[in-house]
């Protein structure tokens, strides 16, 4: 097991000498130095200091390992070429302050990014500025609550139904809203009648991910922008699940009025762990002026910052957004061109493949074509005695990183995968006959299954333990 780097500690070791000067700190204010007597910095040669760090990055799971079939994450791969391209000069050294004319490239990257993300929604106006699909929520939230306001209307409802992801009711309870939740039907769609039992003067929005965290496209979606719209409602679209969709349809053909892209999902920018993400919020022409400032305009001549909107929300972030995710995901698009058509095509390909391979060994509790994901349940396992974690588990010692489980909520012992359409049906293969190969060893050995994983840093552990009483913090031996 990998000691921790305080640990490695070898007294009176300099990691790097910069100067013979000594270097008088009597500069620094006393309140910010450390009264302990014991130092909580090793000492430790730069060497053992890479030496280490690069230990641990070999025990970290990525795209570049293996197959990552994290359900609504889309979790493809970045193609390297991006990370350089966003590594320019002319990128990197640019200060967010800088002004208009000595900005005319950057500018002219993310005028053109808007403009595409607009032909790809079908929306009216875009803004680059949240920072990740969440902070989209947010401020789609705050643009339906702004929008009420002007127009003299004190709508309190946002309608979500139980199949949505988390960050949706949070969203719209941080802006005040009540959440007024729906059940899905037997097909796991929007009940239509539970829909027209709810909608009323009170009404703001309805929240949907199309196609939904089962991985299914709704069926009924125009009758529901219909039944909205017509009681006064707003349309919000959770663009997460977009990789299922481009080319073939869009939000605005739907009926939506707002909706957030994930960047760093759809358009190939590292997200989680690997980098910071990118939430653009796209709107139709009734909402334009509600979008934060600044947005990005083209005069003919030059690109520049538009701050005079007359409803806009404000700012959603001290600059413009997380522009090196930016720069990444205008790469992909350009180097994608008229295939972003086939990369949904190909993910839904695959997902509907992977589903009637599975089907016969896990439960599918919606046994109908699926999008770009699908969902299985673990229930039949369960009743032999393994749970579906045992079974994320042991996928663990197989250089499978587990699909999403336990969600949507709505199904129980749920296991969630999403392929993309960056993998070869040789891979999709692999990881198809492992969880046969599971579902097999449940039947015959379910004790051994529930002793994964063996081959990771850390074994098996007490989940319910470690929840509640997690041991984050180094204690400095005295």
């Amino acid at each position: 097991m990998t000691k921790l780097i305080f640990e490695k500690n070898i007294e009176n070791t300099d990691g790097i000498k910069l100067t013979d000067e000594k270097i008088d700190f009597n500069f620094i204010n006393e309140k910010y130095l450390s009264k302990e007597t014991t130092s909580i910095i090793p000492d430790i040669s730069e060497l053992e200091v890479m030496r280490h760090f690069k230990e641990l990055s070999d025990k970290n799971f990525c795209i570049e390992k293996g197959f990552y079939p994290l359900g609504s994450c889309t979790m493809k791969y970045n193609p390297k070429v991006n990370e350089i391209l966003a590594s320019l000069e002319g990128f990197t050294d640019l200060h967010p302050k800088q002004n208009d004319e000595e900005a005319q490239g950057s500018l002219k990257l993310m005028y053109e990014l808007q403009e595409s993300l607009k032909v790809i929604t079908g929306m009216d106006a875009i803004t680059l500025q949240p920072a990740a699909g969440a902070h989209g929520e947010l401020c789609g939230m705050m643009i339906v609550k702004k929008y009420f306001e002007t127009i003299g209307e004190n709508r309190k409802n946002v309608i979500i139904p139980d199949s949505a992801h988390g960050t949706n009711p949070a969203s719209a309870a941080m802006c005040g809203f009540n959440i007024v939740e729906i059940k899905s039907n037997e097909k796991g769609f929007v009940d239509i009648e539970a829909l027209k039992s709810v909608l009323d003067e009170n009404t703001a929005a309805i929240m949907l991910t199309n196609p939904n965290t089962l991985g299914l496209f709704e069926e009924n979606i125009l009758e529901i922008s219909e039944l909205v719209h017509n009681a006064g409602g707003l349309l919000y679209y959770d663009g997460a699940n977009m990789n299922a969709i481009m080319g073939h349809t869009n939000p605005k053909l739907m009926g939506f009025d707002i909706v957030h892209l994930n960047l760093h999902k759809t358009f190939a920018t590292p997200h989680g762990g690997g980098g910071p993400g990118a939430g653009p919020v796209g709107v139709v022409e009734k909402l334009q002026d509600f979008l934060p400032v600044p947005i990005i305009k083209f005069d003919g001549n030059k690109y520049y910052r538009e701050y005079n909107l007359k409803h806009t929300i404000g700012k959603m972030k001290a600059f413009f957004g997380n522009f090196s995710v930016l720069v990444k995901a205008y790469a992909y698009i350009l180097l994608t061109g008229n295939k972003l058509k086939e990369v949904s095509s190909n993910a839904v390909l695959n997902a509907n493949y992977m589903m009637h391979k599975l089907k016969d060994y896990y439960h599918l509790p919606y046994n109908t074509k699926c999008m770009h994901e699908f969902v299985l349940s673990g229930d039949w396992q369960k009743e032999q005695g393994v749970n579906t974690l045992a079974i994320a588990k042991r996928l663990m010692d197989s250089n499978f990183h587990p699909p999403t489980i336990y969600f949507p909520l709505i199904v129980h012992e749920a296991i969630m995968i999403e392929p993309t359409e960056s993998e070869t049906k040789q891979r999709l293969d692999d990881f198809i006959n492992t969880m046969i190969d599971i579902a097999q060893e449940v039947k015959t050995n379910p004790e051994s299954v529930l002793n994964h994983p063996l081959t990771t840093p850390v074994k098996k552990v007490d989940e319910t333990l470690a929840a509640r009483n997690p041991d984050l913090a180094y204690k400095v031996q005295k």
